[in-house]
């Protein structure tokens, strides 16, 4: 069975000041989810699910269901903030989305395979989804998940801190913990992460998660659980956000799964800031050139 790709696109986008998901990158207008969609057809996946808000349907079918056609099955999944919520906490008061693991258990009625998942805004690059596709597709170990780990001075911004999960591994590249890091920045010749307490160097080669996560569709039973007892705890505080690191975390802790990182030195980018834009279409434009991707995606 092929496996499918959920892409995360429901975000608001509000440090970049727009809806970075669909903003144009490469040299004939490509969005980011272009490269990886061009890499998850190329790497065997057979569905696409964007998880988005219902106002954003109309533009992602207009500009994505022409070019996929033929090529890969498309369908879309709705992130509203009272999906999955038990009805009997009332209507939800908030206007912040929940966060990623509740965005992938948006999609759980339009997944039938293995699947992974990832970032809209972000490019992952050709090895990723090929690790990723060969393991959803071979492995049959139902409570085996995986994750590609990338390290940490490959991740950053120029224009400012960037928030990633900070990953620690076993002799056997199992994942023990992953705890998230809100401002990771380069200081001097250091790269560090702060808190309140202070500043606190990372190895450069230190593996951080991007949200480019593989999992069983066993799982969805599991987040769902999981979900419903965090929006109880926390449905009176409006940005609280239930992220897919903090599903992965306590499958592990309960022993109800484990996870295999791939680690990647390939190269990543992506935007958190509008800074960011001139350095990815620059990039882009060098993966073109060096033959890495036709000079038009879809032709």
């Amino acid at each position: 069975m092929k496996p499918t790709l959920l892409i995360l696109a429901a975000g608001m986008g509000s440090r970049y000041g727009g809806i970075k998901q669909l903003d144009q990158f490469g040299p004939h207008g490509e969005t980011i989810i272009d490269y990886s969609l061009y890499d998850a057809i190329r790497a065997g996946f057979g569905k696409v699910v964007f998880i988005i808000r219902q106002e954003l349907r109309a533009d992602f079918e207009s500009i994505f269901l022409p070019k996929l056609a033929g090529k890969i099955e498309v369908d879309f999944a709705i992130q509203a903030l009272y999906s999955y919520v038990p009805e009997d906490l009332g209507p939800v008061r908030r206007t912040k989305p929940w966060g990623t693991g509740h965005a992938m258990l948006c999609a759980k009625e339009h997944t039938q395979t293995p699947f992974a998942v990832i970032n809209a805004d972000d490019f992952y690059g050709r090895e990723a989804f090929q690790v990723m596709g060969e393991f959803l597709q071979t492995d049959t170990n139902n409570n085996l998940h995986a994750m590609v780990g990338y390290e940490v001075k490959n991740t950053l911004s120029d224009f400012g801190s960037v928030s990633r999960g900070v990953c620690a591994t076993d002799d056997a590249n199992n994942l023990t913990s992953v705890v998230e890091r809100t401002k990771i920045y380069r200081k001097d010749d250091l790269i560090v992460y702060e808190e309140p307490e202070g500043l606190t160097p990372l190895d450069p080669q230190t593996p951080v998660s991007m949200n480019f996560w593989g999992f069983k569709t066993g799982v969805f039973a599991q987040v769902q659980s999981q979900f419903e007892t965090y929006a109880r705890a926390n449905f009176d505080i409006p940005k609280a956000e239930f992220y897919i690191p903090t599903v992965m975390m306590q499958l592990i802790q309960t022993n109800e799964g484990a996870c295999r990182v791939f680690r990647s030195q390939s190269e990543w980018f992506g935007v958190t800031y509008p800074e960011d834009k001139p350095t990815v279409k620059k990039s882009f434009k060098r993966l073109h050139d060096s033959g890495t991707y036709p000079d038009n995606l879809w032709s």
